[in-house]
């Protein structure tokens, strides 16, 4: 290969000499002691290296583990039988794991963090698919004799350290943002259970809930009675500003026609189509699932059966979280039909039952999910945001 073949499109300042083409043989060991003794540890796609102990999976290891592989600290192992699907991963334990796993253990001036990011690259996993000896994909296995003459670009220990530490630090990132947006979602469904049950309440609130329907606090009509022209066979969705390329004054992404809020606005001013604060439910396709409509919510009308709710006695930010309560997905389940809901007519959401609180309380309650909402959707942003990050350097660091 030519030397501007082998050198990446992103590099650290500093480093400008071309990697060089090594063979896998010339930067690792095999290593291929065996014990029965040691904590038991287990290769994962996602994950990488794991103790097995903490996988929700049951335990089909061999009573006789004498054939087991040691890992040690700081080794690379894989399963031979995955590695074509990234089944690799840096050990961060001392243990053993099974005969189907090959270990494999970092020669001098081979960073084992960087070779261990870099198996987890595409272009890297399909060599291995294309070096994996089998029949059919059940079948294929790469051992270390084969692995070893693959040959593989790497830049000097220096700049192969560097690499690593980058990458250490944007995986601690990810992990601390899935464990937080994890926090956040679980925070959320208590909440949704303690309070809709009324086993919480807000200080200050104490008169006890209304049982009503929804009909009595509510005006409830079809979404596609207020399409016009272009729109009639459409129902209501959303979109984040982030997706829309605006067009006039229509917004077009991916063949999909989008309306203004302008526009909008002034179809609800003429015809008394929804309106801000106002909530929809589809009523056939992912039946139940609910919106509010607000200010900076971009709609647009792609085919769906939409309800549409006029908020009159009830707030929409409350109503819309009762919409995702493990009480109302009950009630959906009861009046299923042959098992499966098949359709949510007006009639049923109209009959819907609720229990209300007063007013305010329901404002305190609506404003309260609102706040959760929007840290899990800005948690889930950071962690989108981090993910792309890392799959572009894996795609622009590496030869």
């Amino acid at each position: 290969m030519k030397n501007e073949n082998l050198v990446p499109k992103v590099r650290f300042k500093g480093f400008s000499d071309p990697w060089e083409q090594r063979k896998l043989g010339e930067l690792f060991n095999e290593r291929k002691e065996k014990s029965s003794q040691g904590e038991l540890l287990s290769v994962t796609i996602n994950s990488g290296i794991v103790k097995f102990d903490t996988l929700d999976r049951k335990n089909n290891s061999s009573a006789d583990k004498s054939n087991y592989r040691v890992v040690r600290y700081g080794d690379i192992a894989y399963n031979s039988m995955r590695m074509w699907q990234g089944a690799s991963g840096l050990s961060m334990y001392n243990g053993i794991v099974s005969p189907a796993y090959t270990v494999i253990t970092p020669r001098t001036n081979t960073d084992a963090g960087f070779m261990a990011v870099n198996f987890k690259r595409k272009s890297m996993i399909q060599v291995f698919q294309r070096n994996s000896q089998g029949l059919t994909s059940d079948t294929w296995n790469l051992k270390f004799p084969v692995l070893k003459n693959i040959r593989i670009s790497i830049p000097k220990i220096t700049e192969q350290q560097i690499i690593t530490e980058l990458f250490t630090v944007i995986n601690n990132l990810i992990a601390a943002n899935e464990d937080k947006l994890e926090q956040l979602k679980t925070l959320k469904k208590l909440m949704m259970q303690k309070i809709f049950s009324q086993e919480w309440r807000f200080k200050g609130f104490t008169d006890p809930w209304e049982q009503r329907k929804l009909k009595d606090v509510s005006m409830i009509g079809s979404a596609s009675r207020v399409h016009q022209g272009d729109w009639r066979e459409h129902g209501i969705r959303f979109l984040r500003s982030s997706d829309i390329v605006k067009m006039s004054n229509r917004e077009i992404v991916r063949n999909r026609i989008f309306i203004e809020k302008k526009l909008f606005n002034k179809l609800s001013a003429e015809t008394g189509s929804p309106k801000t604060d106002d909530v929809l439910i589809t009523g056939g396709g992912s039946i139940g699932t609910a919106y509010r409509i607000t200010d900076d919510s971009p709609i647009y009308f792609k085919d769906a059966d939409v309800l549409w709710i006029r908020t009159k006695n009830i707030n929409g930010k409350f109503l819309v979280s009762y919409f995702k309560t493990n009480i109302f997905r009950k009630y959906l389940h009861s009046i299923a039909h042959i098992g499966t809901i098949s359709h949510y007519t007006i009639i049923q959401l109209k009959n819907t039952p609720i229990q209300l609180p007063a007013y305010s309380e329901q404002n305190r309650i609506g404003d309260c999910f609102v706040t959760l909402n929007s840290l899990i959707a800005a948690n889930e942003d950071k962690l989108n945001q981090l993910k792309n990050l890392k799959k572009y350097l894996m795609q622009n660091m590496f030869v």
